[in-house]
């Protein structure tokens, strides 16, 4: 499910940020906005920004509605009052499900994924396997694409993925958000010997940005043959 980023132009991506009132680096006054964010673009330090959270949000719509590609990482560091934006080649992302968090969206803290998600990828599966590109386009193919594209999944490089906060399942989203709501979560007594061993719930961690596909994809194809690989050798 990993994949490797293959570059994309970043001019583009700086010219809107330049319209989105980022002031280039060479009309930068520290004194007049000392606390101002530093936005890099493939590590090279092109302007500073008044207002990181609106930038962010925006920029990261854009992905999420494919208006840029989806293998651009943006890293926003808060301590370090830093964005870094990241379009070049080479770079190791795995994809993950994107918790919707949206203030003014009705679907708030669940996964971006719904029914009708599910059931255009059902769709896919009555078609004929001998169908070309081209054939399933225009059949109206959904299909893995279609999940980045509709900014049900995120694909996440490592850098992005230490400033994002990933719940492990659907199932424990659900949870933080019953405990979040006040209610308290009975312990599972069905004495299933099969059944996952869970860590507690971070009562501290009040929003989730991403969700786990499985947890098994955490590790590569090598690592995850490895017998027991949670426990130290």
């Amino acid at each position: 499910m990993c994949y490797v980023t293959v570059g994309t132009p970043s001019d583009p991506i700086i010219e809107f940020m330049i319209q989105r009132n980022m002031e280039v680096l060479e009309e930068y006054e520290p004194l007049r906005s000392p606390n101002a964010t530093k936005v890099f673009v493939n590590g090279v330090w092109v302007g500073v920004h008044r207002d990181p959270a609106h930038l962010v949000r925006t920029v990261q719509h854009l992905r999420r509605s494919h208006l840029i590609s989806h293998e651009v990482s943006l890293i926003r560091d808060i301590r370090d009052r830093e964005f870094k934006i990241f379009t070049d080649a080479g770079r190791v992302c795995r994809p993950l499900f994107v918790v919707d968090n949206d203030v003014d969206s009705p679907n708030k803290g669940n996964l971006v994924l719904n029914k009708e998600h599910i059931r255009r990828l059902e769709d896919d599966q009555t078609m004929p396997a001998n169908m070309d590109l081209e054939q399933r386009a225009s059949a109206g193919y959904y299909g893995f694409q279609g999940l980045i594209n509709d900014g049900v999944v995120e694909y996440v490089d490592a850098e992005e993925e230490e400033t994002v906060m990933i719940v492990m399942t659907p199932e424990d989203l659900d949870i933080s958000r019953q405990l979040q709501a006040g209610y308290q979560i009975r312990p599972d007594e069905s004495g299933d010997l099969n059944k996952r061993v869970k860590a507690p719930m971070n009562p501290t961690a009040h929003i989730w940005t991403h969700c786990e596909i499985h947890p098994s994809m955490i590790l590569g194809i090598c690592a995850s043959i490895i017998p027991f690989p949670d426990h130290n050798q």
